[in-house]
C-alpha cells in the first residue's frame, strides 16, 4: 500500500497498544465469538503484531465501548481491493505527511472524509 509495505514489517512499532480478543470483546461488551465474527466481516482487522505473538486487535480501533467510526467501511475498502488485515492495519497506523498524522487518529478524531478518499483511490 506503500513503499515501505511487506509482510516483514513489525507492527508493534507503529501500533502501541495491543488487545487480545478477550480484551477486545470486553471492551465491546460482546463474546469472543463475536469479536471472531466482527474479524471476518471486517469491522475489526487483527494480525500477529510481531513474531510469535497471537492474533491481536489495534486498541485503537475501539473507543468508547464502539468501534471507531469509518473502520469497518475503511477495511471493507481494503480488503475488495485484495488487501489483508495486517496491510490494513499497517497502513491505518502510518504517519501520512500530507494527511496531517496518521489515519486512525483522523478517525478517532471525526476527520474521516479525507481518509475514506485515500483508501479508495489506494484500494482500486
Amino acid at each position: 500500500m506503500n513503499e515501505a509495505s511487506d509482510n516483514t514489517s513489525d507492527l508493534a512499532v507503529l501500533v502501541e497498544e495491543w488487545f487480545d480478543w478477550a480484551e477486545a470483546a470486553k471492551a465491546l461488551g460482546v463474546s469472543v465469538n463475536q469479536i471472531r465474527t466482527m474479524i471476518r466481516e471486517h469491522q475489526l482487522a487483527a494480525a500477529v503484531p510481531v513474531p510469535g505473538a497471537g492474533q491481536k486487535i489495534p486498541a485503537l480501533l475501539i473507543q468508547d465501548g464502539l468501534i471507531v467510526k469509518g473502520v469497518p467501511g475503511l477495511l471493507t475498502v481494503f480488503h475488495d481491493g485484495g488487501r489483508d488485515d495486517r496491510e490494513c492495519i499497517e497502513w491505518i497506523f502510518t504517519e501520512q505527511a500530507d494527511l496531517p498524522g496518521r489515519p486512525i487518529d483522523a478517525l478517532r478524531e471525526n476527520r474521516g472524509s479525507e481518509v475514506k478518499r485515500r483508501a479508495q483511490a489506494i484500494a482500486l
